[in-house]
């Protein structure tokens, strides 16, 4: 399912470069909003628009300031609803069947606060959720913030590096 909709998205890049930006934009937000990350396969996209940037010449910049806009915002998202529903999320039937998870969650925080935020972006499985549970624990703004814009341009870097490097590299 996933290559289903892998190749046209890149043929459509490919056809038109000036989606390229505003496309990994919108992967990125979708892929960091909590829950929805989920149902958005938008990694492997997010790599394969790395590659088409090195095979294609795709402006590298552009895509890479899209897509760490998007997940730092997407992020933010999830960072709001947790630190504005929390009290209702706490109450929900998840919640209350496990309270273990919130104790953990915040004791995560405490331990390792902005680092959290930092290292779980690069995790896939909590890449979209930690902002969330960092809302709940009522993880100070700043700090959040801060972590989660930085981490941001490092992950979509990360992600783009290797596709545009290698697709350059193997390329005539």
């Amino acid at each position: 399912m996933l290559n289903e909709w892998i190749a046209p998205v890149l043929s459509f890049i490919q056809a038109h470069e000036a989606w390229a930006a505003p496309i990994a934009f919108l992967l990125a937000f979708l892929k960091s909003l909590a829950f929805v990350s989920l149902i958005i396969p938008g990694t492997a996209l997010l790599l394969a628009i790395g590659g088409l940037i090195g095979a294609s010449g795709i402006a590298f910049l552009p895509i890479w300031i899209a897509i760490s806009i998007g997940a730092a915002l997407g992020d933010w998202v999830s960072y709001w609803l947790g630190r504005r529903y929390e009290a209702t999320m706490r109450r929900s039937r998840f919640a209350l069947r496990h309270p273990a998870l919130m104790g953990r969650a915040e004791a995560f925080f405490r331990q390792w606060g902005w680092l959290g935020i930092v290292g779980c972006r690069f995790f896939g499985p909590l890449r979209a959720t930690v902002p969330l549970v960092a809302g709940l624990s009522a993880m100070p703004p700043l700090a959040f913030h801060l972590s989660n814009w930085a981490s941001a341009f490092l992950w979509a870097g990360a992600l783009l590096l290797p596709g545009a490097t290698t697709a350059k590299m193997l390329s005539p």
